[in-house]
């Protein structure tokens, strides 16, 4: 990408990157801690699925102008919670803000019009458009969109011919500029990845949300994408992401947050967050430092029953341990 329209992306976001990053070393390693500049807040946002509490988060601010992950365990509610800040789902309370605007009751479109765009974890080329016609379909607010304009042609040529030009200068930035003409069902899955950034783009957002972006990716692309995930840092945009590649987060972030079982357990940066015992258990399970007795084998296995007695209703089958309590008590 030529180095003028790098300039142009940086200025227009406004955002001192390396004053953003080093005002992280004011911020508390905790759950929840507020920082200097958000872009988006949540608050006690709540999302169910029958009896199933998939995201409980009480409170998080993500800092402008930076690169935050967002890690834990498979099921811990990630994408869950990706999908409600964006509009892909609703949340059962709550509420949650993007430059302070409220974004509850927001539908996806809208968020996405107002700077905060997403990509997937499975993702969502248009299998039978060109690359070049993916591209086109990211910008936002085209004339053509309208029926009635539609059919008159110099009411939307020169603004196509504008992002063809902005589309073809992000494919060569993202190295797809050969593929241009290709159909997007033909891309590798690492293409795949690479088209959905770059079409992100199109829409110019300050807030950029990537939902596990190594995940199906080969090593040779791996390094490609992270080169692009720094420089959208660069720009002065804030990126958000989802990973489990673990060397890829101590790589990239300035800042981490871990979920587990829908709520936000910890917070830091990669380093720190990496050793809080918190984060370890919820990764490895909080016995994983000590050997496993068979006493504690059936103390372990007995709660395990008694919860899913009492999920069904049912009466709890009584232990040799429950019964010396009762002995003990009388």
């Amino acid at each position: 990408m030529p180095a003028e329209t790098t300039t142009e992306l940086a200025n227009k976001t406004g955002v001192d990157v390396s004053a953003a990053r080093a005002a992280l070393s004011e911020v508390e390693h905790e759950p929840g801690a507020k920082k200097p500049d958000p872009i988006v807040k949540a608050e006690n946002v709540r999302r169910t699925f029958g009896g199933l509490t998939a995201v409980d988060v009480e409170q998080v601010e993500i800092q402008r102008g930076v690169i935050t992950a967002l890690i834990g365990p498979n099921g811990a509610g990630k994408t869950t919670f990706f999908n409600l800040l964006t509009g892909f789902d609703r949340p059962d309370e709550g509420d949650w803000s993007f430059n302070g605007r409220s974004l509850k009751g927001v539908p996806a479109y809208r968020v996405s019009r107002m700077g905060m765009v997403r990509t997937f974890q499975l993702t969502k080329v248009l299998a039978k458009l060109t690359v070049l016609e993916n591209m086109r379909v990211g910008a936002t607010g085209q004339r053509g969109e309208s029926l009635l304009r539609a059919m008159f042609a110099p009411f939307w040529r020169s603004e196509e011919t504008s992002n063809t030009e902005r589309a073809d200068a992000l494919l060569e930035r993202f190295l797809l500029i050969k593929k241009r003409e290709d159909f997007a069902g033909s891309l590798s899955g690492g293409q795949r990845k690479l088209l959905e950034m770059a079409r992100a783009l199109m829409a110019d957002p300050e807030l950029v949300m990537l939902d596990e972006p190594m995940a199906g990716v080969n090593p040779a692309l791996k390094q490609s994408l992270l080169g692009h995930v720094k420089s959208l840092r660069d720009e002065g945009r804030t990126v958000l992401f989802v990973e489990h590649d673990m060397d890829m987060v101590r790589d990239i972030s300035d800042w981490v947050i871990v979920m587990a079982q829908g709520k936000v357990i910890a917070e830091g940066p990669p380093d720190s967050v990496m050793g809080d015992q918190r984060v370890i258990d919820a990764y490895l399970g909080s016995h994983h430092d000590r050997d496993l007795t068979e006493e504690m084998e059936e103390k372990i296995l007995a709660e395990a029953e008694r919860e899913i007695a009492e999920e069904h209703g049912e009466e709890p089958v009584s232990t040799d341990e429950d019964a010396d309590e009762g002995e003990q008590r009388g």
